[in-house]
């Protein structure tokens, strides 16, 4: 199946065998995976039809003109975006038919267990240890700015397994079941007052092998998967015109006339112009995302990302006067999800600040355009061939 009308079909089959309005949330969610309409380019039996992606429009279509119930994509975006097309690429069979259906139907949370306290701009430098022990892998260490660690049933973890070669060859990457005793999370409470971070211990947490995604030592490769959706996940997720952070900026222009100046005019036309390249370059990116796996492009469209939440904010914050020093609620709780458009200028322009940190550092990911996308001579490194163990700390 190749043609968009046959795929409408389908879908259309599918929903009168299932009608959203008689069918149980979680029941069509698992129905809807097994007819292959989750994902259409994943293959069959995976929740696909192998399709191209960018017929997944097609069925998204049919299914929101229908009242369909979505799998809350905001709330699984780590399991959605990061380790479905890892576990998609590395995984075994026996992993995929594990892990996927699950996964898409948000039945379980998913985090990701890579930054550490010393090894966070520097990933390749992390030194939480995996030893193996039989069949198993036996894990200590510390993860730092964990999302969703509060709420997830499994973690992509990423853990050195060799300290006697260089930093990016010693690493292996895993499947951690954060239900396991010797997980401990624990909330870090931000500029904003809630703990939607965490910050992850291990200790003698057994994995076993087969558990493991991708060769002994391959981690690096693999964690590359990862961060690469990753950065298109944050910086090229889908959006109507004016979605997003320059949305209710907008809105508060029209709807409140008293606050314009001509200044503020002039600053808003810009970013909205900004945002709509953005949005757009997005959509763009998405479409070449057809035809394989997303590539270093990505750190540009997060790199955007970040600069306009934070510009935009900022001018929501000027533009509202002293009701933008308001703040809502500064309650200690533990989200499931981020909400910029759900909450007032204050949040958005506290949240904002996390952008250019979360998902690679606004500076780490400038390297990565220039050495990777405008292909600029490399750094400098001076610990390019030397052993994980001798590296200074």
């Amino acid at each position: 199946m190749t043609d968009a009308d046959e795929l409408r079909r389908l879908t259309r089959e599918f929903l009168a065998a299932h009608p959203p309005a008689g069918t149980e949330r979680l029941d069509f969610l698992r129905a809807r995976f097994d007819a292959g309409l989750a994902w259409v380019h994943f293959p069959e039996g995976l929740g696909g039809l192998g399709l191209p992606r960018s017929l997944q429009a097609v069925v998204d279509a049919e299914l929101e003109a229908a009242g369909a119930p979505d799998n809350d994509p905001r709330r699984i975006g780590i399991g959605l975006g990061m380790a479905a097309p890892t576990i998609l690429q590395y995984g075994t069979d026996e992993q995929r038919a594990r892990f996927l259906r699950p996964l898409w139907t948000g039945e379980e949370v998913w985090c990701q267990l890579f930054s550490e306290p010393g090894a966070g701009s520097d990933l390749a430098a992390l030194g939480t240890r995996a030893v193996r022990e039989g069949g198993d892998w036996v894990v200590n260490g510390q993860k730092v700015w964990t999302s969703s660690a509060h709420l997830a049933r499994w973690a992509i973890l990423i853990a050195r397994t060799d300290p006697d070669v260089p930093k990016h060859r010693g690493i292996t990457y895993f499947v951690c079941d954060m239900t396991d005793p010797g997980v401990e999370v624990r909330p870090l409470r931000q500029i904003t007052g809630e703990a939607e971070f965490n910050e992850v211990f291990l200790t003698d947490v057994r994995i076993p092998d087969d558990r493991r995604l991708g060769e002994v030592g391959d981690g690096w490769r693999v964690a590359q998967t990862t961060l690469n959706n990753e950065r298109v996940a944050i910086g090229g997720m889908r959006l109507p015109r004016e979605g997003g952070m320059i949305g209710p900026v907008a809105r508060t222009w029209r709807e409140r006339p008293e606050l314009r100046t001509h200044d503020l005019h002039q600053r808003l036309l810009k970013l909205w112009v900004e945002a709509e390249v953005a949005r757009l370059t997005g959509e763009r990116l998405r479409q070449q995302l057809v035809a394989g796996q997303p590539g270093p492009e990505g750190a540009g469209m997060k790199l955007a990302f970040a600069r306009l939440n934070q510009e935009i904010s900022g001018l929501e914050v000027e533009l509202r006067g002293e009701e933008g020093l308001l703040y809502d609620d500064w309650t200690m709780r533990r989200p499931e999800l981020v909400d910029f458009t759900g909450r007032d200028a204050g949040y958005r322009y506290l949240r904002a600040k996390g952008n250019s940190i979360e998902g690679g550092t606004s500076e780490v990911l400038l390297n990565i355009v220039a050495e990777r996308v405008l292909g600029l001579p490399a750094e400098p490194r001076t610990d390019k061939d030397v052993a994980w163990k001798d590296l200074a700390r």
